[in-house]
């Protein structure tokens, strides 16, 4: 079988690097062969320019033009007799992209349903309520959980299950108080949180499914009874341990999960996070990732977030981007990397896409005024043509940059070399003109989906763009 032969399109300024990446990816299934088009930056190529000036090498399978290339693919297919498509927006995104085949992981998917707690629902108006609960459905939860407060009446709580399945949302109800349980199940609760073995009664007296749990704490006996008594009325139910905060019996209620597990394969388990997440001075994003990879290997059906303290406000929306890639990953029989990074909010696994050498080369091709900002592992460069400097710090980098009298481009320099200053210090990747990428722990300029995608951008002055959108009225 012959290697796959592939086009890469390219301008002068980037085509020694292009060249020197394609003898790194030639092998026996693939034949990488360079193509200058003519213009000195690849990205910004029409379709137009292509047509006129591609002259497309012998025995072509396809075309890879840059990411941000934003012309007509399908038009140069037809044209050519070959399949274009956009790569990644950074040539050192290449051997990734054609690695993987340049197919984006499919994230639709997952087996874990969301359970996302409105902790403080006793003093909510119902619309309040139903309005948290879209919040909470927008970030991904699947079942509206409302908790209940201890010696605080709930008068509305039957009031407050029927707006949210006149809304569409599925209700579970979380209370330490019997009562409270039987009224939510006879308004038409879907679940309940939480029943054993002394209370499973309040089961009876509708169809909301309830979540088992031990009579005592770590007590497993009880819990496999409740569970027990359940299965043999051909009832449903989530059983679910107990996740214990650090220090105060964390590992062993892992342990619990696992046993648990062992013993009844195919019991159907839900694990609340909160007590690890709310009680861990550590940024949620990691946690959720471990915490994850544990329901993904016990293939644990539910989870219980909560996002009671400032830190752990995106919890639920973590998840749901933890659960899709977890499953992803599991079905490929792969290790959770490579399928999207939603959670590399801090840090980036590949953070420099040029070396300090390939911008000096770089920097030396250039003949016009414009800056432009890149990060190596050296720090941060700012060049045109006329001097390329190296720093870290943003105030370090402004004696050298003319922009006297020039308040708007001062000001757009500023933000540029603070953003590239944030991002070497974490380690994160760099793109002039875009926002930094936090994952889905921050939505930037761009959608949660579109940080960890292949994007490309409208064409035009970035700085014009931003100040028209700032001008428009609200």
């Amino acid at each position: 079988m012959s290697a796959e032969r592939v086009a890469l399109l390219t301008g002068s300024l980037a085509e020694q690097r292009v060249a020197r990446m394609a003898d790194e990816l030639r092998n026996d299934a693939l034949d990488p062969v360079v193509v200058n088009i003519g213009v000195k930056v690849a990205a910004l190529m029409t379709a137009e320019i292509i047509e006129r000036r591609l002259k497309m090498p012998d025995a072509v399978d396809r075309v890879v033009l840059p990411g941000r290339f934003r012309g007509d693919l399908d038009r140069l297919s037809d044209r050519f007799g070959a399949r274009f498509e956009r790569g990644p927006e950074e040539l050192a995104d290449l051997p990734t992209f054609f690695g993987q085949g340049g197919v984006e992981p499919d994230l639709s998917r997952h087996d874990c349903l969301i359970f996302a707690e409105i902790v403080d629902a006793t003093g909510l108006s119902v619309e309040e309520i139903v309005a948290r609960a879209r919040m909470l459905a927008a970030d991904g939860a699947d079942v509206i959980d409302l908790g209940c407060m201890p010696d605080t009446a709930f008068p509305h709580l039957e009031d407050s299950i029927a707006a949210l399945a006149q809304a569409g949302f599925r209700v579970s109800v979380d209370s330490a108080d019997g009562e409270e349980l039987a009224r939510a199940n006879r308004a038409g609760a879907s679940y309940l949180l939480s029943l054993h073995e002394n209370t499973l009664g309040i089961a009876d007296e509708g169809d909301a499914v309830p979540v088992l749990v031990p009579s005592s704490p770590g007590d497993m006996a009880s819990l496999l009874r409740a569970m027990d008594a359940m299965a043999a009325k051909g009832a449903p139910y989530l059983a679910d341990p107990i996740l214990d905060p650090i220090h105060f019996g964390f590992t062993e209620s892992v342990v619990r999960y696992a046993e648990l597990r062992r013993q009844r394969p195919d019991a159907p388990i839900l694990m609340g996070i909160g007590n690890v997440t709310e009680l861990t001075d550590a940024d949620t994003t990691g946690i959720n990732a471990i915490l994850m990879g544990m329901i993904s290997e016990l293939r644990v059906a539910a989870v219980l977030a909560v996002q009671v303290s400032p830190h752990c406000r995106t919890a639920v929306r973590e998840f749901d981007r933890a659960r899709r890639e977890f499953f992803a990953a599991r079905e490929a029989n792969s290790l959770p990397q490579g399928f999207g990074g939603g959670l590399m909010a801090l840090r980036d696994r590949r953070p420099v896409t040029s070396s300090a050498a390939d911008i000096e080369s770089l920097a030396g091709q250039i003949r016009d005024p414009n800056y432009r900002i890149q990060v190596s592992e050296a720090g941060v460069h700012v060049f045109n043509r006329d001097g390329h400097w190296l720093a870290t710090d943003p105030f370090d980098h402004f004696p050298h940059l003319a922009v006297e009298g020039d308040a708007a481009h001062a000001f757009y320099l500023g933000v540029e070399t603070a953003r590239a200053e944030i991002a070497f210090r974490l380690g994160k990747r760099y793109a002039q003109d875009e926002g930094l990428r936090f994952g889905v722990a921050a939505v930037t300029a761009e959608s949660v989906e579109e940080a960890h995608k292949m994007g490309f951008k409208e064409a035009g002055s970035t700085l014009a763009a931003k100040r028209g959108a700032k001008a428009e009225p609200s």
